[in-house]
């Protein structure tokens, strides 16, 4: 069992949170009991992902997409008056971590995909660390890339097919970041990777010869807070659950 506090501020310090201006809180979002014994992660802090914690005797939830979003409705009615009153009245408090959670070299979620694809990484794609480049131990074609991820996530990608040289150089960044291929572009990676994809990205594939794959919001952002949960139960001893709320997003 740990204090609560002290389980936050080493995840506070370990993900450096207070370099990243975010578009939500990072850290304790929501205060439950004082000590913390049994966490649940899981990659959103849903009705279902809380619920599924209450059944689990959870002292804590863990999430990658949590509340308080900049620019959303700030009353607390109805879905919201939901999920807040569940975790009040079971004294479970609500952990949230986003870009931080993206940008870990090690825990975070571009990381994690990283070593289910084979990606060998290089650098940051930008001064935040949000997102990486690097290459493939052995040149890859489009369709064997997108078997590698759809073996690994269990979900087809969406592809744009730019052009017919094969993978060696790529890029990646998990979640809603296909804006993210134009610094793939200026880098010269053979592909790029996120979990979206938009009506201009086909264009920017096609026309920048970059191969793009869209591999699932959620799916590639499954990883991140059960490496962080579990990293936190063996510092300090404690049970870790991960849950995963199935979303075809």
């Amino acid at each position: 069992m740990v204090a609560l506090t002290e389980l936050v501020k080493a995840a506070d310090e370990l993900l450096d949170v207070s370099r990243f201006r975010d578009y939500a809180p990072n850290g304790l979002q929501l205060e439950g009991k004082s000590e913390v014994q049994r966490i649940v992660s899981g990659v959103t802090a849903s009705q279902a992902l809380i619920d599924a914690a209450i059944a689990e005797n959870a002292d804590a939830i863990l999430v990658h997409h949590g509340w308080f979003w900049k620019g959303e409705d700030q009353r607390i009615v109805g879905m919201k008056k939901n999920r807040v009153k569940a975790l009040l009245l079971n004294d479970i408090s609500l952990i949230g971590y986003h870009l931080p959670l993206d940008a870990h070299p090690e825990l975070g979620n571009n990381a994690q995909l990283a070593k289910r694809f084979g990606f060998i990484r290089e650098g940051a794609m930008n001064k935040e660390g949000v997102g990486d480049y690097g290459h493939l131990a052995e040149a890859l074609s489009v369709y064997e890339l997108a078997q590698t991820i759809q073996k690994s996530l269990s979900r087809t990608p969406t592809v744009v097919v730019a052009g017919e040289h094969k993978i060696k150089t790529v890029a990646w960044c998990t979640g809603g970041a296909q804006s993210y291929i134009e610094q793939a572009i200026e880098l010269g990676v053979d592909a790029f990777v996120s979990g979206e994809i938009s009506e201009q990205t086909t264009h920017l594939a096609r026309e920048n010869s970059v191969h793009y794959f869209a591999a699932g919001h959620h799916a590639t952002e499954r990883y991140g807070a059960p490496a962080l949960g579990e990293h936190l139960a063996e510092k300090f001893g404690l049970e870790h659950t991960f849950i995963d709320i199935d979303n075809p997003a």
